[in-house]
């Protein structure tokens, strides 16, 4: 049984507010300190029920280079890139991180979509996220635990406006307001890490 820790968020440095025109980024460096979110990311590693969707690139089938997982209230459905995803209701450990990130940001978030990247070959391309579940102007809390992964940002009509995060473990970044419309963003392949992360993305998606 998990044992649930409420609460105890550990947090060592200020939050960063990321300036870019047409968005509204928070980053929380240490959201969780790093003996917590090494807790956190063996049991999300053993206890989450991963998947490998199918996705059609350029008429082709491929496997999506990435594992994920959805977990949220019952209506909380999620379509993406052709790929429908029912939730399973949420564990214990992910209603206490979802807890203690809410209390930050004064937010109640009703589904969580988790990413498993295996090592650097794993990846996820240019996108916003900005389906019709989400509502228009969707916050979005990406909460991010173990190998650290460059996190990629690019103006839609500037593609020459970029900004780079690095994603550190026990990291919080949060994308609010207008963040969705005017930007994508992208964690690309690298030979550089060999170790896994875990990515939780948490939404509010309407019913």
């Amino acid at each position: 049984m998990y044992k649930m820790d409420l609460f105890s968020t550990e947090k060592s440095q200020e939050p960063i507010v990321i300036k870019l025109q047409g968005a509204d980024l928070v980053y929380y460096p240490s959201f969780f300190s790093s003996e917590t979110a090494h807790r956190y990311f063996k049991t999300l590693m053993s206890e989450t029920h991963w998947q490998q969707d199918t996705i059609k690139l350029f008429g082709k089938t491929h496997l999506q280079p990435r594992l994920t997982a959805l977990y949220g209230d019952e209506n909380s459905t999620y379509s993406y890139s052709g790929i429908r995803m029912f939730p399973k209701p949420f564990s214990e450990v992910l209603k206490e991180i979802k807890t203690k990130i809410e209390a930050e940001v004064h937010l109640r978030f009703t589904s969580v979509l988790l990413n498993q990247y295996r090592d650097g070959s794993d990846s996820n391309g240019w996108h916003s996220d900005d389906e019709k579940e989400l509502g228009t102007n969707p916050p979005i809390a990406s909460l991010s635990l173990g190998a650290e992964r460059v996190f990629q940002l690019r103006n839609k009509k500037d593609k020459k406006l970029r900004e780079n995060i690095t994603l550190e473990h026990g990291s919080l970044l949060l994308m609010k307001g207008t963040t969705q419309h005017f930007w994508q963003h992208q964690i690309p392949k690298t030979k550089k890490v060999t170790a896994p992360r875990i990515n939780l993305t948490f939404r509010i998606i309407a019913s």
